[in-house]
């Protein structure tokens, strides 16, 4: 199951930055996964975008993608619920 996460950011935040919010947002959640203080898939939530896209969006970045096992979790969760017993 999606949970749709936001979060707010003052227009004086990002103004000047050339960011827009959408932005400013994925680079929050990049940051959080880089930091380890968010799984990929709650970052990928957080940006709105899809796990492959926000992996995508990591290279860019040179990110390295580590899978721990709350990664591993959600995958097994979203599997269950794709391919149900």
């Amino acid at each position: 199951m999606c949970f749709p996460m936001n979060i707010e950011l003052p227009d004086a935040a990002i103004e000047g930055t050339g960011m827009t919010a959408q932005l400013a947002t994925l680079e929050v959640a990049a940051a959080l996964y880089r930091d380890r203080r968010v799984s990929m898939g709650r970052a990928a939530r957080l940006a709105g975008m899809p796990r492959s896209e926000f992996q995508h969006e990591l290279g860019k970045r040179r990110l390295t993608v580590d899978y721990d096992i709350q990664d591993f979790e959600e995958d097994l969760v979203a599997i269950e619920k794709l391919f149900p017993r």
